[in-house]
């Protein structure tokens, strides 16, 4: 009679251990998945920093470009009052549309590409796009591995019994793949 009781009592104890170290193992991943968005967000601070230095020290070569300019700051602030992953995706994508438009206009002043200020400036930017590109790949990797976990079975059944769902990716947004027109008309 202790025989059933015993063999419940084990297979209970296993059971509770498989559901603790599954619980345990998602917890780790959705904080994998947050300390790598954090990297992302970083990265997009190291730009936002950067680029106030870099407008200012373009400003006095291209008072005609003002929209750009002004394109730039929405973009920051729209950044800093962001609250959510996807309205920081959304403003970070208005101030890659604006930055492009100025790497444009850049190269199109000779005398500002030879500027040694601007040239540090230009380095350190393409330095921190390359750094964001690189974070966003290692986010969308972490959350991959985070949703597999999630989505496959039997760990499914934890996941939802706690409450894991799957993250979003960071995708582009629409269009980002066309490359920013700048119309220079000079002495207009």
């Amino acid at each position: 009679m202790k025989k059933p009781f015993l063999t419940l009592g084990v297979v209970v104890l296993i059971l509770g251990m498989w559901f603790m170290n599954t619980y345990n193992g998602l917890v780790g991943l959705g904080q994998q998945v947050d300390g790598q968005w954090a990297q992302v967000e970083t990265q997009y601070q190291r730009r936002y920093d950067l680029v106030p230095n870099l407008v200012e020290s373009t400003k006095g070569f291209l008072t005609q470009e003002k929209e750009v300019f002004a394109d730039i700051a929405q973009a920051r602030q729209g950044y800093a009052g962001a609250q959510s992953t996807g309205e920081k995706v959304e403003a970070t994508s208005q101030m890659e549309s604006a930055l492009g438009r100025l790497l444009v206009i850049v190269e199109n002043y000779p005398e500002l590409k030879s500027n040694e200020t601007v040239q540090d400036l230009m380095v350190e930017l393409a330095g921190t796009e390359n750094r964001i590109s690189v974070e966003r790949k290692r986010y969308n990797d972490t959350v991959r591995g985070y949703n597999t976990k999630v989505k496959t079975f039997p760990t499914m059944l934890a996941a939802n019994m706690f409450g894991y769902s799957e993250k979003p990716y960071f995708e582009a947004v629409e269009a980002a793949e066309t490359a920013p027109t700048v119309d220079l008309k000079l002495g207009e």
